[in-house]
């Protein structure tokens, strides 16, 4: 039986105070199978969870799903029909396909390591390494791995980045579903420089973020009827304005912003720390999250 998920949750969190206490990552991290409801992303990007998530195969005609032993190929319906198609998309454009990375947990929710997003289903890594072979074994993607498109300097690409990852990339930015794909920064002072005067509203949904050398990071809209889904603030769309994110402020990120990296403020004794994802309890998480997690 599907359930739904609000008729529930009072019941469930009233039945969980001993879990309340408890990383919410260690009560993600623990469950290998998705929670029987109807599919949903809950809460916010860095704050939430999902529900009715489903498993991207992990393997198929134009993909493989990498790091199988993390079990983190699981999205909303609607991203794994995205992966298809953008894997479909690759191999017209003359790659075997992708290396799928890090997707979801099976219920969502902060994640044991690594991101502090991909909580609600709607996010993804695609690998930067065009794939050479669609048969790897469980445990050659455990040892393989992806290359990067940016010089040591972290200020240009290198002879890695060929045209097929800019054409790549626009494909995924011009798809309807897709919200903003994280880039290094060198990639999109690249895809600024080589742009044409037509290329611009998409562009803005090519954002440069620390540590996205080696992958890049698909995050889709909400989908329509989410009711619990929280959509990013201010949106692409918001911000665009017309325009393609090339403008000046691009350069911030490998200029002030690399030179924060390498020497980063003393912060004050005083100052409270700021909560992340690791900090997380379940009373942290929208309330539907506690119905997701006990559950079957």
């Amino acid at each position: 039986m599907i359930r739904p998920l609000l008729s529930l949750t009072v019941a469930i969190l009233m039945a969980l105070p001993a879990q309340a206490e408890t990383r919410a990552w260690e009560l993600f991290g623990a469950q290998k199978t998705a929670s029987r409801h109807q599919p949903e992303a809950i809460g916010s990007y860095a704050r939430g969870c999902a529900a009715g998530l489903v498993q991207l195969p992990e393997s198929g005609p134009t993909w493989q799903a990498m790091r199988l032993s993390r079990n983190r190929n699981w999205g909303h319906p609607e991203l794994v029909q995205f992966l298809i198609d953008l894997s479909q998309t690759a191999r017209r454009l003359g790659w075997k396909g992708l290396y799928i990375g890090d997707m979801s947990q099976p219920r969502g929710g902060p994640m044991t390591s690594g991101h502090s997003s991909h909580q609600i289903g709607l996010d993804a890594d695609i690998w930067m390494l065009p794939p050479r072979r669609l048969d790897l074994s469980r445990a050659e993607r455990e040892k393989i791995s992806s290359i990067s498109v940016r010089t040591a300097d972290q200020k240009r690409v290198n002879e890695n980045w060929t045209p097929q990852h800019h054409a790549l990339l626009k494909a995924a930015a011009l798809d309807p579903r897709v919200d903003r794909i994280f880039v290094a920064a060198a990639v999109k002072i690249e895809m600024c420089r080589t742009r044409t005067r037509a290329d611009r509203a998409w562009l803005q949904k090519i954002r440069p973020l620390y540590g996205h050398n080696t992958h890049f990071h698909v995050r889709l809209k909400c989908p329509k009827g989410a009711r619990f889904c929280e959509p990013q603030k201010p949106t692409v769309a918001q911000l665009s304005k017309g325009g393609d994110g090339c403008d000046e402020t691009l350069n911030w990120w490998v200029t002030e912003y690399l030179d924060q990296l390498r020497n980063p403020p003393k912060p004050r004794k005083d100052a409270p720390r700021k909560k992340g994802a690791r900090d997380f309890t379940l009373s942290d998480l929208p309330r539907q999250c506690a119905t997701v997690l006990s559950l079957d």
